[in-house]
């Protein structure tokens, strides 16, 4: 089962940006989980920044296993919460996964004479739309539309539909494949 992590794509804070970003803001009280849910969501953050979006986990069993328990104490944390409703229609930039297909693009994609660029996730809830891209600049996009089903208050269930292969003045359609849900 494939585990991925999403964070919405503006504003984007890096992980190594989190504490100071955060110190400027005025100080107010927080619940126990919201503490625990930025701990947790911080620790997250920095275990996976230096992973290159999972190529390097792939490699180390033992960050693979730290990294997949982070997620899921982070998730334990929200568990009695609403992940599926309108605030999850967003565009949202991938930070890590282990889709073996997405991190098969991503690193071969200098066969194509290019590298991988934004890899992203962009969710619709009320069109019931989802649509991965994984761009290659300058002009190359690889993109995978889906439909989706909101199938309970923390689950999304997706079939892909159609899949294209597009560069600058070349477009090669690809069979659709797969389906699945989020979270996984």
């Amino acid at each position: 089962m494939a585990k991925s992590l999403s964070l919405p794509s503006l504003p984007f804070i890096s992980p190594s940006s989190i504490t100071t970003h955060l110190s400027h803001l005025p100080k107010i009280s927080c619940s126990s989980i919201s503490i625990q849910s930025q701990s947790a969501k911080h620790q997250l953050l920095t275990l996976i920044s230096d992973q290159e979006r999972g190529l390097k986990t792939q490699k180390n069993p033992q960050k693979l296993a730290s990294i997949v328990k982070s997620i899921d104490d982070l998730a334990s944390l929200g568990r009695n919460s609403v992940t599926t409703d309108d605030s999850l229609s967003a565009t949202w930039r991938l930070l890590w996964t282990t889709e073996k297909e997405q991190l098969f693009i991503i690193e071969k994609a200098h066969l194509f004479g290019t590298q991988a660029g934004d890899v992203l996730q962009v969710i619709d809830v009320e069109k019931k739309s989802l649509n991965n891209v994984i761009t290659f600049p300058p002009d190359g996009v690889f993109f995978v539309r889906s439909n989706i089903e909101v199938a309970s208050s923390q689950r999304v269930n997706f079939r892909f539909t159609s899949a294209v292969l597009r560069g600058k003045n070349w477009e090669i359609p690809l069979p659709p494949f797969g389906q699945g849900c989020i979270p996984r």
